[in-house]
C-alpha cells in the first residue's frame, strides 16, 4: 500500500516521465495513466527530446528528479542481466553532482564530529569545496605538520533526506512490482534494495576510511597501485580525512602522453591489478570509472595507478570466487562443457538442469567470439552474454556477482581506453593461473588445514551425538528427511568430503609432530626417518585437500 504522504511526489515523478516522453513508464503503473491527457499542460523540458533515444530521455529525466534517482539510475547501468545495453550505456553517463553546500557548515560538521576547532585539527581548511556530490563534499586542508590532505563531509540533514527518498523509491518499486508486465525479469524491488544498501554503506564515511585502509595494505609496495593514507584520528562517521593525492584521470590520454607514460604498459598494469583484487584479495574496488582511478604523472618508469572514494567496494563468498576462477580458467581454455557443469556444482543452477543443453548455449554465445583476433574480443560484453543466457536455465545471480560484471566492464573500458589493441585474455589468462596456483599451493593448503585443525578437533567428537540426535528427531517426526534424492545425494558428499579432510588433517598432523619430535629426541638416526615422516604428513594433508572438490 503506497503511503499518502509519498503520493503528491509520486505525482511529480509521474509528471516528468511524461515531460520527457517516457510514457511507457507511465503507462506501466496504470495508476498515473490519466496524466498523459494533461501533458500540454506540464511544460517543456529543458531540451528537446524528440530526437534523443529513449536511454538518453530517461538519463535527463533522472538528473531533473534528483540525486536520489541519479544514485538508483547508477544502480539500474549496472544490471545489464535486467536493463536493456542501450539504456544501461546512458545511465553509465549519471553524473552524481549538486551545488555545494556552505564551507561554514562543513567546518561546523567537522568540529561538532572532531570536538575541537578546525583550526586546532587542521593548519588550513579551505571553505570552497573541491568537489561536491550528493551524499558528501571535499574540501582541502593543511594538517599542522605541513601534510595536505582532504576531508570528506556529510551533507548536513542528508541522513532524514536519503530516508524520505528510499520511502518514494520503494513506493515506486511496489507500483512497479505490481502493474509493470516484465516485473519478474526486472525485479525492482531488488533494484530499490541495492540502492538502500549502497547509500547506507556510503552515509558511513568510517567504513569508507576502514576500506581505503584495506585496499592500502594490499597494495603496501606502492608499485601498481597507490591508495592514501587515512588519518584514523580525524575520522568519524561524518567526516573523513585521507592524504591528498595529486594525479590525472586515467582519461585524459593527452596529460597521460605529455608526461611520458606507456600507455600500453599502463593498460596491462590495470588489467592485472583487477585480477589481483578480485582473486588474490577478494576485495575489489568496485566504482572504478575514471573520475575514481587516476593515473600518477610523475611516475614514468614505473606507472602506476591512483584509487579514489572507496564508498562502494566489493568481494565474493570464498567459494563463488572460486568457482568464478575456475570458470574464468574453463571460459579462457573454450572448456564449455566445464563451464556447464561448474555452473550447477557451483549451486548457482539447480541440479535438474540439462547439462548437455546449458553446454550447447554457451557455445552458441561463445564461439561467434572466438572468429575475431583475441585482441578484440571483450571480456566484459561475453561474460554479460553469458550471464543473461544462463538466466534462461533459472541462474541464481548474487548480487556480489553483478557488482564484479560491472567493475570488470570498467577496468576492460579504461584498458581499450588507454590500449586500443589490448589482448585482454592474453593478460588475464597467466595472470589468473598465478593467482590460482599460489592460493591453492600444497604451502597455502597446509596453513589453511593449520588454521582449521582446532575447529576439526572441537566439532569431531560432537559428530556422532549430532547424528544421533538427528536420527532420533526424524524418528519423532520432529524434522524430515531431505525429500530430494539429488539434494541428500549432495549432502551426503559434502559429509564424505568432511570426514576426509578431517581424518588426513588428524593423520598428517600426527606424523608432522612425530616427525617433529623424532628429530628433536633422537638426531642420532639422521635426517632420513623423520624427513619420511613429514613428507608423509604432508602427503596425507595434499589428499585430504584434494577432496574438497
Amino acid at each position: 500500500m503506497t503511503p499518502l504522504s509519498v503520493v503528491p511526489r509520486l505525482l511529480r515523478v509521474a509528471v516528468v516521465l511524461l515531460r520527457y516522453r517516457l510514457d511507457e513508464l507511465v503507462e506501466a503503473t496504470h495508476l498515473f495513466r490519466p496524466l498523459k491527457l494533461l501533458r500540454p499542460l506540464l511544460g517543456r523540458p529543458v531540451v528537446d527530446v524528440r530526437a534523443l533515444s529513449r536511454g538518453a530521455r530517461l538519463r535527463l529525466a533522472l538528473t531533473e528528479l534528483g540525486p536520489i534517482f541519479v544514485k538508483a539510475g547508477q544502480v539500474l547501468s549496472t544490471r545489464r542481466d535486467l536493463v536493456p545495453a542501450d539504456i544501461a550505456d546512458e545511465l553509465a553517463l549519471l553524473q552524481d553532482q549538486v551545488p555545494p553546500f556552505p564551507g561554514a557548515e562543513a567546518k561546523a560538521i567537522v568540529e561538532a564530529e572532531l570536538k575541537a576547532p578546525v583550526d586546532r585539527l587542521y593548519a588550513r581548511f579551505d571553505e570552497a569545496p573541491l568537489a561536491s556530490a550528493s551524499i558528501a563534499q571535499v574540501h582541502a586542508a593543511v594538517l599542522h605538520d605541513g601534510r595536505e590532505v582532504v576531508v570528506k563531509v556529510l551533507r548536513p540533514g542528508i541522513e532524514a533526506r536519503i530516508a524520505r527518498d528510499v520511502k518514494l523509491l520503494r513506493s515506486l518499486g511496489e507500483l512497479a512490482q505490481r502493474w509493470h508486465p516484465n516485473a519478474d525479469k526486472i525485479r525492482p524491488l531488488d533494484v530499490v534494495a541495492e540502492v538502500e544498501k549502497m547509500l547506507e554503506n556510503e552515509l558511513d564515511l568510517q567504513r569508507e576510511g576502514a576500506s581505503a585502509s584495506l585496499l592500502r595494505r594490499n597494495f603496501a609496495s606502492g608499485v601498481d597501485l597507490y591508495v592514501p593514507e587515512v588519518h584514523w584520528e580525524l575520522t568519524t562517521a561524518r567526516a573523513l580525512t585521507l592524504e591528498r593525492v595529486h594525479g590525472v584521470s586515467c582519461d585524459d590520454i593527452a596529460a597521460i602522453d605529455a608526461a611520458g607514460i606507456d600507455r600500453k604498459r599502463l593498460a596491462a598494469k590495470g588489467v592485472r591489478i583487477f585480477y589481483e583484487q578480485v582473486f588474490r584479495d577478494n576485495f575489489f574496488h568496485a566504482d572504478a570509472h575514471p573520475g575514481n582511478i587516476w593515473v600518477d604523472p610523475l611516475r614514468t618508469a614505473e606507472p602506476r595507478f591512483i584509487a579514489l572514494d572507496f564508498g562502494i567496494m566489493g568481494s565474493l563468498p570464498e567459494t563463488d570466487q572460486y568457482w568464478l576462477a575456475q570458470n574464468f580458467i574453463a571460459l579462457f581454455e573454450r572448456d564449455y562443457a566445464r563451464i556447464a557443469k561448474l555452473h550447477v556444482d557451483a549451486g548457482w543452477m539447480p541440479p535438474s538442469v540439462r547439462l548437455d543443453e546449458l553446454e550447447a548455449a554457451v557455445r552458441t554465445v561463445c564461439e561467434p567470439y572466438f572468429t575475431r583476433p583475441l585482441s578484440q574480443i571483450s571480456l566484459a560484453e561475453l561474460v554479460v552474454k553469458l550471464f543473461q543466457t544462463a538466466r534462461r536455465f533459472e541462474l541464481t545471480l548474487q548480487p556480489q556477482l553483478i557488482l564484479l560484471q560491472k567493475t570488470l566492464l570498467n577496468i576492460e573500458g579504461v584498458g581499450r581506453l588507454l590500449d586500443p589493441d589490448i589482448d585482454i585474455w592474453a593478460v588475464a589468462h597467466p595472470v589468473l593461473k598465478r593467482i590460482l596456483r599460489e592460493r591453492y599451493s600444497p604451502l597455502r593448503t597446509l596453513g589453511e588445514v593449520r588454521k582449521r585443525l582446532p575447529e576439526w578437533f572441537h566439532i569431531a567428537p560432537q559428530l556422532p551425538e549430532l547424528v544421533h540426535g538427528a536420527l532420533q528427531r526424524v524418528a519423532l517426526g520432529e524434522q524430515r528427511l531431505l525429500a530430494d534424492a539429488d539434494a541428500l545425494s549432495h549432502q551426503t558428499r559434502l559429509v564424505r568430503r568432511l570426514l576426509h579432510m578431517m581424518g588426513s588433517g588428524l593423520l598428517g598432523a600426527a606424523l608432522l609432530v612425530s616427525a617433529t619430535l623424532l628429530w628433536a629426541l633422537a638426531p642420532q638416526h639422521g635426517a632420513w626417518p623423520p624427513l619420511g615422516l613429514g613428507a608423509a604428513g604432508l602427503l596425507a594433508f595434499a589428499w585430504g585437500w584434494s577432496r574438497r572438490a
